[in-house]
């Protein structure tokens, strides 16, 4: 697993993109702390769209794939990269959030885990992030945990236990042994129970339909339980919520 040293990642440099609100916000608007991969083939190829006038979208912060950090916006300002999306009571997150895109492919492109240097450098900035805003553990998420039924991202190679252990994000306590024995036992009793759970945890989306209920599972598993991605909810994912629904 990744080393920390921090002496080794890299230097920012400033790339900005006009992809903006103009209007300042004040900090104690930041409550959120998005992560994101870039879904595209290169750095060269990330970078000019989230610097294009056209493409409407930008972020924060650019870790590339060799694990050097570039600042698109200044945090004081809102960057587009949420889109359409809620967490809790709060809806469109770009107003609240400060978003941290990491150069990979994505699901469509030939999704890989996130080397060593990345991660080096998402945690330091990330640590500086957490500090100056003071934000909630529970409050640092994917771009698939608040838009769901649309975003992967940053999907299931994302090392979020990892970063747990560096202070960022949540994790379940469960012990790792006894949780595999209930994988892939199911029962409906404890369906209605589990969907509370990812509600009181923070997930917001409308059950219409089956298809949109697995997928939200998908989206948890593939950050909870990324071994087994099958969006069907069995013991396993059912303890991992309930684990995770009251974390202070």
């Amino acid at each position: 697993m990744f080393q920390i040293m921090q002496k080794n990642v890299q230097k920012m440099t400033i790339n900005y993109s006009p992809n903006f609100d103009l209007k300042k916000r004040d900090k104690n608007k930041i409550k959120y702390l998005i992560f994101h991969y870039t879904g595209m083939t290169n750095d060269r190829s990330a970078i000019k769209k989230l610097t294009s006038f056209n493409s409407n979208v930008s972020c924060h912060y650019y870790i590339t794939g060799s694990g050097k950090i570039i600042q698109m916006v200044p945090d004081l300002y809102v960057a587009w990269h949420a889109g359409i999306s809620s967490w809790r009571k709060n809806v469109s997150l770009n107003k609240y959030s400060i978003g941290i895109e990491i150069s990979n492919p994505g699901h469509e492109h030939g999704y890989r885990k996130f080397n060593e240097n990345q991660i080096k450098t998402l945690i330091k900035i990330s640590k500086r992030i957490i500090k100056k805003y003071k934000i909630n553990k529970k409050n640092i998420l994917g771009h698939s945990d608040i838009a769901p039924s649309r975003k992967k991202d940053p999907g299931e190679k994302f090392p979020w236990k990892f970063l747990h252990k560096n202070k960022i994000g949540i994790w379940h306590n469960l012990n790792s042994k006894n949780i595999k024995n209930l994988r892939g036992k199911m029962s409906g009793l404890y369906l209605d129970n589990f969907k509370n759970f990812l509600k009181k945890i923070g997930y917001r989306i409308e059950y219409s339909n089956n298809r949109q209920l697995k997928r939200l599972i998908q989206i948890f598993q593939m950050r909870f339980r990324p071994e087994l991605i099958n969006g069907k909810c069995d013991l396993e994912c059912y303890e991992i919520a309930k684990s995770l629904k009251n974390i202070k």
